[in-house]
Order: structure tokens, then C-alpha cells, then sequence
């Protein structure tokens, strides 16, 4: 766990710093500022265009988030870009902007959003963005065909697991990508305990990360179980 300590070190924001979406928006330049800002890491997801750059979002559609109708992955990284977020002055940014604007200030913690026939490239894009960045980083996915690429297209960056789930077939699956390289877990704090993190904490030395944690009984889940939290919707130092 010694090589990955920096990765549990201080809570990390979930998609920035955000205020839960009212005047500062998940995955904008904005809250990635509030988070470094704070000092806390900060966890993003991404996802491929349609000329195959990357961009930060969360969904795959776009109407939550830019009101408009569509795929991410039917637009390109410019007109992406052109969308504001919210309505804010935020627009969808590529993750380069994302890396440049945070500037290794903390630590980030990077998803990829695998959409199956739209997806094919991603782990190479992400790992070509990440080579010279000045700052600690780490990958990581919930979608196991991408999880299978990271070794070979993303070789010497930190990578895990993201899963959520406590029934036998949900477990056997997480248990499965330990063969693929994976050195921390990412996982849903409403499925705490299981004996899959349990055996990657207890018997593999993996660091453990929870998500989404929002309110003081999650915090205290994640301690008792895990080894740092994802936020959101408070300040962690005022819940301490």
C-alpha cells in the first residue's frame, strides 16, 4: 500500500468540488479549482468523443447536464466544448484542460466510461493525456473489458476497480479482475462489508476507497471498512 499512500491521504471530491449542482457543476473547471483549492483530492469520469478525444462527463447522454439532446459520443471535443454546463459559465472540458487546470496541485482519480461500439481507444487516449503530467494520478473503471486494456495501454499507471454489489455472482465477478493488475478498489459504501474488500485490504494490501459518501453514517462506514472516502455535498474537515 506504501507505493499508492498518496491515494487515501485526504477525502477525494467526487467530480470536484461541486455544491450539488446549483451554482458550481460535478466535472467543471469550477469544482476541479474548489477541490485543489481545499486541498482535496479529486475524482473525475471521462469518456470518448466522437472524434476520438476525451472529455470530462459523467453520462453518456447529455440533456441532465447541458440541456441539450444527445450521445457524448455523437459530438465532437470542440462542440462539446461549446456546451455550457448548468447554464453556467462552465463548458464541457477535455481532459487536458482538466490535467493543465489542476496542474498537480492534488491528487485525481480519473474513471473511464466504457460505452460498448463507442469506447474503442479510450484507455490509450487517457494514458497518451497522462504521460509528462506533473501529478499523482490513478485510472480506474467499473467496466471490465476496459479494466482487461489497462496493463497494456496505460502500463505504470495506478489502476482499479470501481463495483458496487454484495450478492455471491456481484462478488465472484470483482474477485475475477484481481487478474488483471489492479492495485486499489473503489467501492459503493451502501454494500459495506464484503468479503471482497475485505480480502484486498486484509490479504492483498490494497488500498480501499469508498463511494458516494454524503452524510456522517457513510463516513463512518468507510472508516470501519475502507480507507478513505468520495464525497460530496459537505465539507469532510467540518464532519470529522
Amino acid at each position: 500500500m506504501t507505493a499508492l499512500s498518496w491515494l487515501v491521504e485526504r477525502p477525494i471530491a467526487h467530480r470536484g468540488f461541486h455544491d450539488m449542482n446549483k451554482t458550481r457543476w460535478e466535472n467543471t473547471l469550477s469544482a476541479f479549482g474548489a477541490a485543489a483549492e481545499r486541498g482535496y483530492a479529486i475524482e473525475c469520469d471521462v469518456h470518448l468523443t466522437a472524434d476520438g478525444e476525451v472529455v470530462v462527463f459523467h453520462d453518456d447522454e447529455l440533456k441532465r447536464l447541458t440541456g441539450v439532446d444527445g450521445y457524448v459520443w455523437q459530438r465532437t471535443a470542440a462542440e462539446l466544448g461549446a456546451l455550457r454546463v448548468g447554464g453556467t459559465a462552465d463548458h464541457v472540458p477535455t481532459l487536458y484542460e482538466m490535467l493543465a487546470h489542476v496542474g498537480g496541485r492534488v491528487p485525481i482519480v480519473i474513471e473511464l466510461k466504457g460505452i460498448p461500439g463507442h469506447d474503442h481507444g479510450l484507455v490509450r487516449k487517457v494514458a497518451r493525456a497522462l504521460r509528462g503530467y506533473d501529478g499523482k494520478v490513478a485510472i480506474m473503471s467499473f467496466d471490465h473489458w476496459l479494466i482487461r486494456e489497462f496493463a497494456e495501454h496505460a502500463p505504470g499507471v495506478p489502476a482499479g476497480l470501481t463495483a458496487w454489489g454484495d450478492k455471491d455472482h456481484e462478488i465472484e465477478a470483482h474477485f475475477s479482475m484481481l487478474a488483471h493488475g489492479i492495485s486499489f478498489v473503489s467501492y459503493g459504501v451502501v454494500h459495506l462489508p464484503n468479503r471482497f474488500v475485505q480480502f484486498v485490504r486484509d490479504r492483498l494490501g490494497m488500498p480501499v476507497i469508498t463511494w458516494t459518501v454524503r452524510d456522517r453514517a457513510a463516513v463512518d462506514v468507510t472508516f470501519a471498512h475502507a480507507d478513505q472516502m468520495t464525497f460530496e455535498g459537505f465539507e469532510p474537515n467540518a464532519a470529522a
